[in-house]
């Protein structure tokens, strides 16, 4: 139980969570302080790319249950503004984002802080090899619990494969925003340079557009984010990483401006809407040089994408590929690839099925 006191020493922290992004620390806090408003437990999130010193003062106080990120963590630690001697509960979550992240050596350090009698929790979307192996650092005879992808979310919303040239990538995407007056569009690049520039460009066209990315610190990112539910911005550009912990109401869309690396991350993303029974719409803008990205989300839904052209952005046989502008170099060139993606033969050909042929196609 806790007391009204203020005092670190009589509020130790008894329960440590750490998160991998900001976005997600600070969700997770508000649910503690949501969930345990009746109870007499006190809780705070401290994160970088905002000053220490309101964190610290709100650690002076004493608090039962610390939200974190590690890089953070590791500063007020340094600085004796925290004490770990007395954690009961380790919670790891999203631990495979973390060591995507480059963040194991942190982790190290922390789980070094703490008592060797405890209790440990992993949180994972993943089990690679280095997971388990850090499983295997600090946890005692787990318990093992696997909880299949929530793929039977994605039935709530709407999905559709743009095919496009990737040099035409961009074009169509301000195309769809204005032809059919989109508000409130999310939309995923799979890096933090790419994001930048692309909401640079959509700004520069006339849509309103922000990013929000690893770079940005955190009060951009929050004015970022009410822009954006305010209806003041059109487009959010995010990141896989800075769109964890995301949380926005009735978010009508999203878009896969380029497809994740992760077929898991597909659902991640798409999961943004959809929610609370409500319909939502996905809209991935596909080259022939992800059609093995494709082929992935196609198996982990264990269904065909519904694929469609844009008239007046039918990818073009032989169109040149580009290079160095997403982060990766262009796949082996070709009409099909081995998942069945086929460029359009002519503007009356249309829509088709990724992986296998359903008759008579029309073009959007």
């Amino acid at each position: 139980q806790a007391n009204a006191s203020f005092s670190p020493a009589r509020h130790p922290v008894r329960a440590l969570i750490v998160t991998p992004t900001r976005e997600l620390a600070v969700q997770v806090e508000e649910s503690f302080r949501a969930y345990g408003r009746h109870l007499p437990l006190r809780s705070t999130v401290v994160y970088g790319g905002v000053p220490m010193g309101p964190q610290d003062k709100a650690l002076s106080g004493g608090v039962e249950i610390l939200v974190a990120t590690p890089g953070r963590l590791l500063d007020h630690a340094g600085s004796r503004t925290v004490n770990l001697g007395q954690v009961e509960v380790l919670v790891l979550d999203e631990a495979d984002r973390m060591l995507d992240m480059g963040f194991i050596d942190d982790i190290r350090r922390i789980i070094a802080m703490l008592p060797a009698k405890r209790q440990n929790l992993m949180f994972s979307a993943t089990f690679s090899t280095e997971i388990r192996r850090l499983a295997g650092t600090i946890l005692s005879d787990p318990a093992e619990v696997d909880i299949e992808p929530a793929v039977t979310s994605a039935e709530m919303v709407e999905q559709v494969v743009y095919l496009v040239d990737a040099l035409k990538r961009r074009e169509l995407l301000a195309h769809l925003v204005r032809t059919r007056d989109l508000r409130q569009v999310l939309v995923f690049t799979r890096t933090k340079i790419m994001a930048g520039r692309l909401a640079s460009w959509l700004d520069r066209t006339g849509i309103e557009a922000v990013a929000i990315h690893g770079d940005r610190s955190q009060p951009e990112r929050e004015r970022a984010l009410a822009s954006f539910r305010s209806g003041e911005v059109r487009v959010l550009v995010a990141t896989d990483v800075a769109a964890r912990g995301l949380d926005i109401e009735a978010l009508p869309q999203v878009i896969n401006f380029e497809l994740p690396v992760q077929a898991q991350d597909y659902i991640h993303r798409i999961g943004r809407t959809g929610r609370a029974g409500s319909t939502g719409r996905a809209i991935s803008l596909v080259s022939l040089d992800e059609e093995d990205d494709l082929k992935s989300i196609n198996r982990l839904l264990k269904r065909d994408l519904r694929v469609r052209i844009v008239r007046g952005f039918e990818p073009a046989i032989g169109a040149p590929r580009p290079t160095g502008t997403d982060g990766r170099s262009a796949r082996s060139s070709g009409s099909a690839g081995r998942s069945g993606v086929r460029r359009p033969p002519s503007r009356a050909s249309g829509a088709s099925r990724v992986g296998r042929s359903t008759g008579s196609r029309t073009p959007d």
